[in-house]
């Protein structure tokens, strides 16, 4: 198959349960949404792990390079207040 026929590739993210957040599972070729969207589900949940699927086209995921991680990253460090390290978690406080 050449490039000009294929499927867009759809990355597919799904949330395992309510509260959770939606997390990367994989990809998948549909020729639109609601294929994507079913494929997504037979591929992706098929032991009830979900309770609900986003996929989204590849082509509009934009994404920061890891070679650029210094860089990019650099001016959240002289944030320390954004760390987690000044807050007690309490006892029985699950997926924060």
């Amino acid at each position: 198959m050449s490039s000009s026929t294929e499927w867009p590739l759809w990355e597919v993210f799904v949330r395992s349960r309510r509260g959770l957040s939606h997390t990367h599972a994989g990809s998948l070729h549909a020729p639109d949404a609601e294929m994507a969207l079913r494929n997504a589900r037979d591929l992706y949940t098929r032991r009830s792990e979900g309770v609900s699927i986003w996929v989204v086209p590849s082509v509009q995921v934009t994404a920061s390079s890891p070679d650029e991680k210094d860089s990019f990253f650099e001016p959240a460090g002289d944030k320390p207040y954004r760390h987690p390290t000044f807050y007690e978690i309490p006892e029985g406080v699950k997926h924060l």
